[in-house]
């Protein structure tokens, strides 16, 4: 007797992919890989020209260029370490003021938001993503810091002055307004379009049948978010907070206005402080020499900070993917 071959059995044959053999075919094809290849080539020159331009001050002060402290240019003496600090700093007090914001504003719109109120905020979102730094640097400037300084830090000094750690975090001993953490509020209203409306946007593409299930089995608003909405799009919403810290740590002229640009540590996020775009920004017109190598190697430090996040990104990236 013959055996009988279950067709299900049988597995499906994979299809094969034609090798182009058209004109056109053969011109898309180079011309795709040429644009992947220039990208490669690029980012080569950027990093090389930045790592030949440093190269100088990393040698002329090895790794006390990043731990140091002094940044003199009458005695060509620099240290990097207060505009590292600082960068890292506004970016943290920018992320964490940020994100759950935004994380908020992208569910209230998805889930919560009846339709006339929801295009308005939509469209304000989508505006404020596009006013340029600049502007957020002058209305910080202008309107932000003198607030600023008038009812909270004037108000808190006088409350938290003599307390142990939360009296020299939060204490200002010059309240003018500027500082580490105004420019870390003012980052943080830089960084909430971007990752707003993209988490947003990655919400409102989760199917609408999961959303049902759950609330037909009689899961809460809360149980809904928090158990579907944010497991299906938490590739996303690492890809947008990745962006808006992207943003945060090369934001330079919002940043300039309202940081204080001193060169100093300070133990206060109340104090005046730097960062390596608005010490870039602030000096390179009048560099020469040594100073002009020391600032390509902060620009330098800049681009290693940021490689790391993206690789940060990535690890995170491929572990909610393994769940």
């Amino acid at each position: 007797m013959t055996a009988v071959t279950d067709p299900m059995s049988i597995p499906a044959a994979r299809p094969q992919r034609k090798t182009p053999k058209g004109t056109f075919d053969i011109i898309f094809r180079n011309a795709s890989f040429a644009s992947a290849l220039f990208v490669l080539i690029l980012l080569a020159g950027i990093m090389l020209s930045m790592v030949i331009g440093g190269w100088p001050a990393f040698k002329a002060f090895g790794l006390g260029f990043i731990t140091g402290s002094q940044w003199d240019t009458q005695a060509d003496v620099y240290g990097a370490w207060p505009a590292i600090a600082g960068t890292l700093t506004t970016a943290f007090i920018a992320l964490l003021i940020g994100v759950p914001l935004s994380l908020g504003i992208a569910v209230y719109l998805t889930q919560l938001a009846p339709l006339w109120f929801k295009q308005p905020v939509s469209t304000a979102i989508e505006l404020l993503a596009a006013v340029p730094s600049i502007i957020y640097g002058m209305w910080g400037l202008f309107v932000f810091v003198p607030l600023f300084a008038a009812y909270v830090q004037v108000p808190l000094s006088n409350i938290v002055e003599g307390m142990p750690i939360v009296g020299t975090i939060l204490y200002s001993r010059s309240p003018s307004g500027l500082g580490i953490l105004t420019a870390g509020i003012i980052l943080a209203f830089m960084i909430i379009p971007f990752i707003a409306s993209i988490v947003r946007d990655m919400l409102d593409q989760i199917p609408s049948v999961l959303r049902e299930s759950a609330y037909g089995i009689g899961a809460t608003t809360w149980e809904v978010v928090r158990h579907v909405l944010v497991p299906q799009a938490g590739v996303s919403i690492i890809g947008a907070i990745m962006l808006g810290l992207g943003r945060a740590l090369g934001e330079t002229m919002a940043v300039t206005f309202v940081v204080g640009n001193a060169n100093r540590l300070s133990g206060s996020i109340m104090d005046p402080g730097s960062t390596i775009a608005s010490r870039i920004a602030n000096e390179f017109n009048e560099a020469l020499g040594l100073q002009m190598n020391a600032l390509i190697g902060l620009g330098c430090i800049l681009f290693f900070v940021t490689f790391v996040v993206l690789v940060i990104a990535r690890i995170l990236v491929a572990r909610v993917k393994t769940f």
